[in-house]
């Protein structure tokens, strides 16, 4: 089966033409995401046809469990497309069909080479449902309400986590001290098991550097923590408007690079960076 090795920021992906192959996809990811038996990567990215959209992707985790959604993911998908020929080179956006709905590409152009990616990520939902995160009231009701500053305490550390879906679910954190103090291997597993997120929950550490810029590091559910996220960048952007930290327009600094984030605090987020082919293979085809 042949396969590109791609990346967005460091979000590394091992993606494939799926159209005429059935295979099942999470043992796949499970075998050709692991860094040292396999190719290595934070995901297995599947192209496929779509009937509402230019195409369909789907993501699995290194894990074998199904992503909702991924910017970045995104992001590589168009940049394979457009390398790819599977698109023509004058293209100025495509659309693509994800588990969380359709989201568009914007491919930004300087003397005809594409060197930014903006993805359509979706409008960011806070109903305790739409995370979901089961957060009680005092009479034992789920409240429905854009939860701020929830406190848990996690093994004796007391975290307030700003909780918001971007087509997955996300809880942010932020630090007062760089984010590369943060034991983030420790706590990042203990908050994506909390009991209070049915589904799981990917886990940002936030620091605002200026309203401008933010830096950021992310554990993503069934991956672990990864060098970016484009998702978590959206929702650590989306938080910190509501809480005032920062305008419309930030720059969200991950160790794998900077991710731009745009948000009029009503309607879809924006989100922008680049995707690179790292390089091209065969993966032996078992039939499985």
């Amino acid at each position: 089966m042949n396969f590109a090795k791609i990346q967005g920021n460091g979000n590394d992906f091992i993606m494939m033409e799926a159209s005429s192959v059935e295979r099942d996809w999470s043992r796949l990811a499970i075998g050709m995401c692991d860094r040292h038996f396999g190719i290595g990567g934070d995901g297995l990215l599947l192209l496929l046809p779509s009937e509402t959209a230019d195409f369909q992707m789907r993501v699995f985790n290194p894990d074998g469990s199904e992503a909702e959604a991924c910017g970045n993911g995104l992001r590589c998908l168009a940049r394979y497309a457009l390398e790819k020929g599977l698109i023509s080179t004058g293209t100025r956006q495509m659309s693509v069909e994800t588990v969380s709905g359709v989201r568009k590409v914007e491919l930004n152009k300087v003397a005809g080479e594409v060197t930014k990616l903006k993805v359509s990520m979706g409008e960011p939902r806070f109903g305790a449902r739409d995370i979901p995160v089961l957060i009680e009231s005092g009479e034992g009701s789920i409240v429905d309400i854009k939860p701020i500053n929830f406190p848990v305490t996690v093994d004796g550390r007391k975290l307030l986590l700003n909780v918001v879906s971007m087509g997955n679910p996300h809880a942010v954190y932020f630090s007062p001290h760089p984010v590369s103090d943060f034991p983030l291997s420790q706590l990042g597993p203990e908050v994506e098991q909390l009991a209070i997120f049915p589904n799981r929950v990917n886990f940002e550490v936030a620091r605002v550097v200026s309203r401008q810029q933010i830096e950021a590091r992310v554990w993503e559910k069934g991956v672990g923590e990864t060098l970016a996220c484009g998702s978590g960048a959206c929702a650590i952007a989306v938080v910190a408007q509501l809480l005032g930290y920062i305008d419309n327009k930030v720059d969200i600094k991950l160790p794998g690079g900077i991710l731009d984030v745009e948000w009029d605090g009503a309607g879809e987020v924006l989100l922008g960076g680049s995707a690179e082919i790292v390089f091209t293979g065969e993966w032996p085809d078992k039939g499985r």
